[in-house]
């Protein structure tokens, strides 16, 4: 990976303008990661959000980053300090958490790896931009407002940028992407469960290449 800027947020930026839609993924066997990612790849998705919600998923993004070096790959569900420490030994080009506690954005601020907190209200992303960070993940996006809160909150936070997920699907994402502070969106539709465990690559590409077609309506 190149060597890290000395703005991990500018540098996150990027990451997140390259999606701009996301697959956030739960991956049960290791051996999944790499077909997984192969298929992403084929279909138009450059980044991916490896959740550490399994027990794979340390290894599966190991892999990943062996086998699919044109893959950029996150760590997603970071929730404590050491789990940010443990991914960072891994060289992941970002981490995200659902959201963002005191200690959490204390680590993130003296980590190598760009960090992307979770906000669900105002005043917690008053607090992240209190921090310096101005990007954030908004979860979950659909049960906490969606769209019309991105829009609400746009006027008093301007210098915030958004990554929406949760529940955001094929049907919406393009309402999410059309609003002038969200620069992504992540979600698990482009990898269903069901699909991975068949190991239904075919589906998985089809899936990536229709939410390219988000990404190139997204393109300024």
């Amino acid at each position: 990976m190149a060597d890290r800027a000395d703005d991990p947020q500018r540098e996150l930026e990027d990451i997140l303008r390259r999606g701009p839609v996301i697959p956030v993924v739960a991956i049960a066997e290791p051996e999944a990661a790499v077909p997984l990612a192969r298929a992403l790849l084929d279909g138009g998705i450059a980044v991916i959000e490896v959740t550490l919600r399994t027990p794979a998923a340390i290894e599966a993004i190991r892999r990943i980053r062996a086998e699919v070096p044109a893959m950029i790959v996150g760590a997603g569900t970071v929730l404590a300090p050491d789990q940010l420490e443990q991914v960072a030994t891994l060289d992941v080009a970002f981490a995200v958490s659902p959201g963002a506690t005191a200690r959490l954005l204390d680590a993130a601020r003296e980590s190598p790896v760009p960090f992307l907190p979770g906000v669900a209200t105002a005043s917690e992303a008053m607090a992240v931009l209190e921090r310096g960070f101005a990007l954030a993940k908004f979860f979950p996006a659909e049960p906490a407002g969606g769209t019309a809160w991105l829009r609400a909150v746009a006027g008093p936070l301007p210098a915030l940028r958004f990554c929406p997920t949760g529940g955001i699907d094929a049907r919406n994402a393009a309402q999410y992407l059309a609003l002038a502070n969200v620069l992504c969106v992540g979600g698990s539709w482009l990898a269903p469960a069901e699909a991975i465990a068949a190991g239904d690559w075919g589906r998985i590409r089809d899936l990536a290449r229709a939410a390219t077609a988000l990404a190139l309506e997204k393109a300024p």
